[in-house]
């Protein structure tokens, strides 16, 4: 069974000026979120700048925020590390914090081989009892989980169940699906391809627009399962260039300038990422208000 269909938020953290977290900011979040339509939250993924995270802080926000949600959608704590055995500790962790499912990024730096990658992943699923979903993304780490290793490792990990897909190329996404006969949990990681990732077979999106508009990416996953192509098509088209402003710089740049535009207290980032250029905020701010989403700041 699939961890969720439809808009998985990748969840910023939102920080106090100082750089500590914001827990009950955070909670605001959430519950804005789940009221809005989103299917799950993805904590602790780069889009919460688990980055600069330390150990402690890390564990601490998983277990925070699958407090918060109670139960009412799923949580899926991201867990990876270039390190096994960091990765092993934190995916544990995680499970005993009540973590749905986990999200475990490839080994960024190391460059492991597809080999290496296979035994990598295989660890750290055996090191739990909640489904795991890789996540590709070569923009970040350097390296590509082929859609072969991809297959061989959801057919022969029964807790490895899928892929959050983040390569921008859609003929391996469309590989991924012929290579494991489309028995495989697929999500867009990026949005504007989730329409194009869904057509093939794949159950959503880990989303960051999310965050600005839940019901619309949630909606956009929805109708198109549901054979309303046109709707699904038209959310799409609407929304890049909002998911352009919102890729205008290094992600979770732009969405927390975002969320601070709509009144939540975001706050600030941590180094060595920086508060967004004004050319680029001053364009954020104009497609957000063109799609109707209300700006207070």
């Amino acid at each position: 069974m699939s961890i969720f269909t439809g808009a998985g938020l990748a969840l910023i953290t939102p920080m106090h000026e100082d750089g500590t977290i914001n827990y009950d900011e955070m909670e605001r979040i959430v519950n804005d979120q789940i009221e809005g339509g989103t299917d799950a939250i993805i904590v602790c993924g780069t889009t919460g700048e688990s980055s600069t995270m330390t150990h402690e802080e890390h564990i601490e926000t998983i277990r925070a925020c699958v407090q918060m949600v109670k139960k009412r959608i799923p949580v899926i704590a991201g867990s990876g590390s270039n390190c096994t055995e960091t990765a092993v500790y934190l995916s544990k962790e995680a499970e005993k914090a009540g973590a749905d499912g986990l999200l475990v990024v490839s080994p960024y730096y190391n460059k492991a081989t597809q080999n290496g990658l296979k035994k990598h992943f295989t660890e750290i699923a055996g090191s739990v009892d909640i489904p795991l979903l890789l996540y590709n993304i070569q923009g970040r780490t350097g390296v590509n989980i082929a859609p072969q290793t991809i297959a061989d490792l959801v057919k022969e990990v029964d807790n490895i169940v899928g892929v959050k897909e983040a390569s921008g190329d859609l003929s391996q996404v469309a590989s991924i699906f012929s290579l494991t006969q489309g028995d495989i949990d697929v999500y867009s990681g990026n949005d504007d391809q989730i329409i194009p990732i869904v057509a093939l077979g794949g159950k959503g999106v880990i989303s960051v627009l999310s965050h600005v508009a839940p019901k619309e990416t949630h909606d956009m996953v929805i109708k198109l399962l549901e054979g309303d192509v046109e709707t699904a098509k038209d959310l799409q088209i609407k929304y890049i260039p909002l998911v352009h402003a919102l890729f205008s710089e290094v992600n979770p740049i732009p969405v927390k300038a975002a969320m601070n535009m709509m009144g939540y207290q975001a706050g600030p980032l941590r180094m060595p990422l920086t508060e967004m250029e004004e050319e680029h905020k001053k364009l954020l701010r104009q497609e957000m208000i063109k799609v109707g989403i209300k700006c207070v700041d």
